[in-house]
């Protein structure tokens, strides 16, 4: 079978003939089910059950549902989900390369795709091409419905199968896209039909596109690519190529320039100092190099030095947020300006926002940066934005940070750390259980390590457990254990954290403790499974403390536990380059649940109890 494809285009088209679903980053994928055959094949034809195995165990796990439904043919998109409007299109290309099956299982564990279905092509041998894509969506929502499969792509939702829906609302959709950082929207109209092979007008596809002013460095003659660059620590610093979106006569003047201005021209290359400074469009910045770039516009007047490396991922809120004095320091140990933190946030948003949304939010303010005295600010203040939204709670009207305006408002607030509880506003029960492990100081950081290893070796790795572990950004680490929020309860949870800490405490009393008061506890890391309850909160990752260091809560990775140094040493220069280079730790956190190892130690934690 060969693929529908959309057109792209840079105009959303509106109406009430067009409806609009999230695009999202994958591969494209037909899964082609009947009494004889099981296949699940590429836009390229291509088999994908090797590398992705999640689609046969679900198939086997959910025949008797599936098979009164065969024949069956379904489109969509294979995926890593980051967020309800946003996948891992670079974990999915580490998966599609994957050969060894042992490596190919450890990734399903670590980093689980969904195939996310946007269209349904036969049921029950009835072929459907022909009919409208208003009655094939409802006929795919109905299937899906029957079997009982989610109706909402949902990064915490382990099912395989997740239906995506349309929108009718550009604009209420375009918005989620934006606040998540998603690759873009599939305009289709509502009366089409599904064409094989065919690249159609009758779907379109608007990008997310986000921008960048660099300059040009190269042109190379053979393939007609133009280099580009900014500056990076007063380096240049290439950033990737392009030529699409040139009209050629652009693309000629633009040459001819280049040869009359050049530094150094050879057979294939033309070279030149910074000058000429140009706006690309591109969808994402990948191993140094900007994907899928294309031709903004020239920057005329543009000075070559402010074209940088800084500036490259700053994501641009939909309402224009006004930074009152951003050349005001923060710290006094690092050089870190007003501006400097509001770009920090801009550019950790879509990593961090999962973590806060639908929560009631804590921040501490300091309004003289970490020179003066800071505060705790739960009530939203009357003079908060009509776009911040509130939750009442125990007579506090807190914050819910549902929006990149909120957050930056905050920042611009100079609220500094953001502490959030363990449950979301609409669960009873908590969404993650968390050990504190807060040793005395610095110098005992080693401390916290071990107590996180022994976690890592007696209760992830024998258990069935699966953990996500952080820098607290101050002395300490903290292990985190995701769960539904819908089986576990608080006192479940108490009762598992209680048995962690005093686990430890049997491995070295030496070095750990659960002494609450300070005057008590010597010197010893004090494992805060306590400070894990209703109402209780805790510093949100990738958030920034008020220390000297300026240190972030920076997710982890397991393997690197034993070479980081110091819970503050990861400043938020350090945590985007740790993302660009090395990727999100915790990246996979909302698709991990925990419920059915943790009742299984539960039960037994209570057995042991009534004995």
């Amino acid at each position: 079978m060969k693929t529908m494809l959309p057109t792209l285009s840079f105009e959303i088209p509106k109406g009430d003939e067009w409806v609009y679903e999230t695009k999202y980053d994958g591969f494209r994928a037909f899964l082609i089910m009947n009494k004889n055959e099981f296949r699940f094949i590429s836009r390229n034809g291509k088999s994908l059950l090797k590398q992705f195995p999640e689609a046969k165990i679900f198939y086997e796990q959910n025949k008797e549902k599936i098979e009164p439904y065969f024949p069956l043919i379904l489109d969509g998109e294979l995926t890593i989900l980051a967020n309800p409007y946003n996948s891992n299109f670079f974990a999915m290309q580490k998966r599609g390369r994957l050969q060894s099956e042992t490596k190919i299982k450890e990734a399903m564990k670590k980093t689980p795709a969904t195939y996310l279905v946007f269209d349904l092509l036969q049921l029950k041998g009835k072929e459907l091409k022909k009919y409208p894509l208003f009655e094939r969506k409802q006929l795919l929502k109905s299937f899906f419905d029957e079997i009982q499969l989610p109706l909402l792509p949902d990064e915490t939702n382990p099912t395989f199968w997740q239906y995506v829906p349309y929108f009718t609302n550009f604009g209420k959709l375009w918005n989620k896209i934006k606040q998540f950082d998603g690759e873009g929207v599939i305009a289709k109209k509502i009366s089409s039909k599904w064409e094989q092979g065919k690249r159609t007008n009758n779907w379109i596809k608007y990008k997310n596109w986000k921008k960048v002013r660099c300059f040009i460095t190269k042109y190379d003659r053979a393939n007609g690519y133009f280099h580009v660059a900014v500056f990076k620590n007063m380096e240049i610093f290439p950033i990737g190529l392009f030529k699409h979106g040139l009209s050629q006569e652009e693309h000629n003047v633009l040459v001819r320039i280049m040869e009359q201005n050049a530094s150094e021209v050879n057979a294939q290359m033309i070279s030149m100092k910074p000058a000429i400074c140009v706006e690309l469009f591109y969808l994402q910045y990948y191993e140094d190099t900007l994907r899928e770039p294309f031709f903004s516009k020239f920057l005329i007047g543009e000075k070559p030095e402010n074209c940088t490396y800084e500036k490259m991922f700053e994501i641009q809120p939909r309402i224009e947020i006004e930074i009152t004095h951003p050349n005001k320091p923060l710290y006094e140990k690092i050089d870190i300006t007003k501006q400097d933190y509001i770009s920090y946030l801009k550019q950790i948003y879509p990593f961090m926002s999962p973590f806060l949304a639908n929560r009631l939010l804590t921040v501490i303010r300091y309004p003289h940066g970490i020179f003066g005295e800071p505060f705790f600010q739960k009530n939203c203040p009357d003079y908060a934005p009509e776009y911040v939204e509130t939750y009442k709670h125990d007579s506090i009207n807190y914050i819910v940070c549902n929006n990149i305006e909120t957050f930056l408002w905050l920042g611009n607030q100079l609220a500094i750390e953001f502490h959030i509880p363990f449950q979301t506003i609409d669960k009873k029960h908590p969404t993650e259980i968390v050990i504190d492990l807060d040793p005395p100081s610095n110098k005992e950081f080693s401390w916290a390590i071990e107590a996180a290893t022994y976690i890592k070796e007696e209760f992830v790795e024998k258990l069935g457990l699966t953990s996500f572990v952080k820098v607290s950004g101050n002395r300490g680490l903290q292990i985190y254990f995701p769960v539904s929020g819908n089986l576990i309860t608080w006192e479940d949870a108490h009762l598992f954290t209680e048995f962690v800490a005093k686990f430890l405490i049997a491995k070295n009393e030496n070095h750990f403790t659960i002494e609450r008061m300070k005057k008590k506890r010597g010197n010893r890391l004090y494992v805060d499974y306590i400070q894990h309850g209703r109402g209780k909160t805790i510093i949100a990752p990738f958030s920034v403390r008020g220390n000297a260091n300026a240190g972030v809560a920076a997710p982890l990775f397991w393997e690197e536990l034993s070479k980081i140094k110091t819970a503050d040493s990861i400043s938020i220069y350090k945590m985007m380059e740790r993302i660009k280079n090395k990727g999100n730790p915790f990246a996979n956190f909302f698709q991990t649940v925990n419920d059915e190892p943790l009742q299984s130690i539960i039960q037994f934690l209570k057995n042991k109890h009534k004995l």
